[in-house]
């Protein structure tokens, strides 16, 4: 297998050699790793069942855990799902590469189609699978929405989208999802929507793909499988706690393909997790806080105050050399665009995590700012 080099590699190898300048101190945009203290009451039930470490985990996870998620779904997306429509996962990078390689095994010549820019591990699980790919592209002419294909898609096997997306923040409506949702039935393909950022939001709640479902009329979930993680809404990407929700036939022979993977979570993460899940309130006020970087961003930039996610997309003349000017002038870190797409289609952009609190972001942003302003 031939993997493209990760785009935290070529950032390493852009800036390689460039001495930054010491008079700043230095901030890192580049990762979606919130850098706000988890919650004490989830730190506090992790070290709680710590004796729980000689214990082996079951690989469908404990029930305390699979309740929370349940009730998660069912309080923010007004859906109660059955046992058998949802598995937890070690995080959900694990399963963004594994559920492919399950499900396209065994095929003839499989077909995998995604956003493009993408979190790169789903070309890594295309690769691994052996299929081809198809790429959805995001482009500023269509509000960064992939355009329908209907004689395309009909050539997939499996669609993963990623609505909020990473890393253009464009959020998808319930109306869109649901002509997706209508053609995974009728072409028989797997749409699998990444919403791992759906609880970082501005103002209006984004849907599921879930709920489309539902409203296509497909109630059973017939080919249709939602991920979701506490990494980003509780501020805790170490619990490695997520989730696939949906069609249960799937998941069914999914969860038989786990018991060999072996990404059990532990028990005492699963503790943690279930509590994290349960709970509101603290994911209110990550939301301020993101809500506020946005604002802080739009007065500076002069961006618009994106829907969802905590990323800036922010278009430059060239991402390279902007990356590279803003590092040695003012030794801030940002990602290009580049590095996260293919075929051209996310140059002359840079990721910006908004992850700080609000005195360094605006700290970081007035550099960014200068920079621009010398180009």
């Amino acid at each position: 297998m031939q993997f493209e080099t990760y785009p935290f590699e070529k950032l390493a190898l852009l800036l390689e050699g460039i001495a930054p300048n010491s008079e700043y101190e230095p901030v890192t945009l580049t990762i979606g790793e919130p850098q706000f203290e988890t919650p004490d009451f989830i730190v506090r039930e992790l070290c709680k069942n710590g004796a729980l470490l000689k214990k082996y985990p079951k690989t469908s996870g404990e029930p305390r855990l699979r309740e929370a998620m349940r009730k998660f779904v069912k309080r923010r997306f007004h859906i109660e799902l059955d046992d058998s429509q949802i598995i937890p996962t070690f995080g959900t990078r694990e399963l963004l590469f594994n559920f492919p390689q399950f499900l396209l095994s065994g095929m003839e010549d499989p077909v995998m189609a995604f956003t493009n820019p993408f979190y790169q591990i789903y070309e890594g699980a295309a690769i691994a699978s052996g299929a081809k790919v198809i790429h959805l592209n995001l482009v500023k002419e269509r509000s960064f929405l992939p355009v329908i294909d209907e004689e395309l898609l009909a050539r997939c096997d499996l669609v993963v989208l990623n609505f909020p997306n990473n890393p253009t923040a464009s959020v998808m409506d319930i109306g869109t999802m649901s002509e997706w949702v209508k053609l995974a039935v009728k072409h028989d393909f797997v749409l699998l929507n990444d919403e791992c950022y759906s609880e970082i939001y501005t103002h209006t709640p984004p849907p599921s793909i879930l709920q489309a479902s539902i409203e296509a009329g497909n109630p059973a979930f017939k080919n249709v499988l939602a991920i979701n993680s506490v990494s980003k809404r509780s501020s805790a990407p170490g619990l490695r706690s997520g989730f696939i929700a949906g069609d249960d036939g799937i998941l069914k022979e999914y969860l038989r393909y786990r018991t060999y993977v072996g990404c059990a979570s532990p028990l005492p993460l699963q503790a943690a997790a279930a509590v994290a899940w349960s709970d509101e309130e603290h994911v209110i006020g990550f939301r301020e806080k993101y809500r506020e970087n946005f604002e802080i961003a739009r007065e500076i930039l002069g961006v618009p105050v994106p829907e969802a996610t905590f990323y800036i997309w922010l278009e430059v003349e060239d991402e390279l050399e902007f990356t590279k000017r803003v590092y040695e002038r003012y030794n801030v870190k940002v990602l290009p665009g580049s590095f996260l797409g293919r075929e051209g289609v996310a140059e002359g952009y840079v990721r910006i995590a908004l992850v700080e609190e609000a005195s360094r972001t605006i700290e970081a942003l007035k550099r960014i700012k200068a920079a621009l302003d010398e180009s």
